[in-house]
């Protein structure tokens, strides 16, 4: 288990919290970060419309939304929150497993937190690239 993380569900998808710890280790060691305090919370699409909207102005739901409480890219401190909706959505547009789109959207979380970001073209491609590389090295090792 991977210190200073804490998993939360209030979805009705059954969240394998030790994969996702393997998911954290695996990543901690290839992009060299490290954990003071991270929440990732599954949720459902109602959720994080509300989230969204509220903190955001975004009147929308999402599929993830995280939220950094530090300047330091190599010390996380943070949430995360995916909507398991959204996600399952996705998993269907793009026809892959709703576990693997789970990964693909923890590690954009995690991107996030260490100061990739995603609003320009070019870095939404950076980032995007950096994902499916993680995305890909992970799947290989289960």
């Amino acid at each position: 288990m991977v210190k200073n993380v804490h998993i939360f569900s209030n979805s009705n998808y059954k969240i394998d919290k030790i994969l996702i710890h393997k998911l954290l280790s695996f990543l901690k060691k290839e992009i060299k970060f490290s954990i003071n305090s991270l929440e990732i919370n599954f949720i459902e699409k109602e959720e994080i419309h509300l989230i969204n909207s509220k903190h955001l102005g975004h009147n929308y739901s999402t599929d993830i939304l995280t939220f950094n409480y530090t300047e330091n890219n190599k010390d996380i401190d943070g949430e995360i929150f995916i909507s398991v909706n959204d996600a399952l959505e996705n998993a269907k547009k793009f026809k892959v497993l709703l576990i693997n789109e789970l990964y693909r959207l923890i590690i954009h979380g995690i991107l996030h937190l260490i100061g990739f970001d995603d609003k320009e073209k070019k870095d939404k491609k950076i980032m995007k690239i950096q994902e499916n590389l993680l995305l890909n090295n992970f799947c290989k090792l289960l």
